[in-house]
């Protein structure tokens, strides 16, 4: 940044160590290009698989092939982040070991999706160093990960949510014929998701109690430990929250409703971002007012509930009768081209520009407050 360029300095993460990184690096793209470059001076910094932060001056190549899923390679110049509360610049780390400062960081947006990303963790960092960040903060984050401590949360809060059963790597292998039994009482069939994964990672339908075996493996391929929830009969419907924790009213989209085709059994990784034409988001959904201003009322609850800020997608089941069901809340939702969460706020008057800047906005008033 120039010495007599005024414009705060936004540096946005994406790439990292979770099974996400190649959504995370499309989500990055889709950001950093519709940042107002005339408000905000963008920095785009890239984390590789094995955690090393680099700048990368290729994110506008960054889109979904399913030959050539994009990455964060060890190319480009290494970031070296501060850990002091002083306002310590950026290090950029040159091949001969070099060093240089990239300017101190204003507010980081990051766009990394699961561990090491959205659980927390990175969050803690940027407090640390006492710089403003996009999105809930440590509790909020690592809370709304985690899906067995999501729905312990909600149902304490008496927030309707869905049954389930939490199986851990070391319960299924201790005693199989009580997660067996466990999982029996909820009747089949049941979904197997990694409590600390997004997008649909290692999620699997089980029909038969002869496959429960199988989706265990293949969840436990992404966490050690497992959620299993019964089918819920009813309309996939989401909602996108906008807004601070010092707000006293959030910002609340118009519900936007799921559809499914093709060889999808639910709502999977290919159909988020692979197979577009078998997956579509209708917003507004065709609710009626009442269950409309429930799915908002509850979208409201849940933000405050695990103290979120900036922004969070709260997805829902409505079942035939009207009822409305808390299925997952999600700090960091996607912002690719296809994503839900910009899209319903689109539908809803805010542009994806326009929601990007206020989301930057949002976290420099809540660090000067304090966040």
């Amino acid at each position: 940044m120039a010495d007599n360029d005024h414009r705060p300095l936004v540096a946005v993460l994406f790439g990292g160590r979770s099974s996400e990184h190649s959504v995370s690096c499309v989500t990055a793209a889709g950001v950093i290009g519709a940042i107002d470059t005339e408000a905000f001076d963008v920095l785009p910094i890239g984390i590789t698989k094995t955690g090393v932060w680099r700048i990368v001056d290729d994110w506008a190549s960054m889109r979904f092939d399913p030959q050539a899923m994009p990455e964060v390679t060890d190319n480009g110049t290494e970031v070296i982040p501060p850990l002091s509360a002083d306002g310590a610049p950026l290090l950029a780390r040159d091949a001969e070991g070099h060093y240089s400062e990239l300017g101190a960081v204003d507010v980081f947006f990051p766009v990394l999706h699961g561990r090491f990303g959205e659980d927390g963790t990175l969050q803690g960092l940027f407090e640390l160093s006492d710089t403003a960040f996009v999105g809930s903060g440590v509790f909020s984050s690592a809370a709304s990960m985690d899906k067995h401590y999501t729905k312990s949360l909600m149902a304490q809060a008496g927030i309707p949510t869905c049954p389930w059963e939490l199986v851990t790597e070391t319960m299924w292998e201790t005693d199989r014929s009580d997660v067996e039994s466990r999982v029996a009482g909820l009747g089949l069939p049941v979904f197997v998701k990694p409590a600390r994964a997004g997008s649909s990672m290692g999620v699997s339908r089980v029909a038969e109690a002869a496959d429960l075996a199988a989706a265990l493996t293949g969840a436990f391929e992404h966490d050690s430990k497992v959620i299993v929830e019964p089918e819920v009969s009813g309309r996939e419907v989401e909602c996108a929250v906008l807004g601070s924790l010092y707000d006293t009213e959030l910002r609340v989209s118009s519900p936007g409703e799921i559809s499914v085709t093709g060889d999808h059994s639910f709502y999977d990784f290919d159909a988020k971002y692979l197979d577009l034409a078998d997956a579509e988001v209708t917003c507004p959904a065709e609710l009626d007012e009442q269950v409309t201003a429930r799915v908002q009322e509850l979208a409201a609850s849940v933000f405050r509930l695990f103290d979120c800020t900036g922004l969070a997608r709260v997805d829902t089941f409505v079942t035939d009768t009207g009822e409305v069901v808390i299925n997952e809340l999600n700090t960091l939702p996607g912002f690719t081209p296809t994503s839900a969460y910009p899209y319903m706020w689109a539908q809803s008057g805010v542009e994806y520009s326009e929601l990007i800047s206020e989301l930057i906005s949002i976290a420099l008033v809540d660090h000067a407050r304090g966040k």
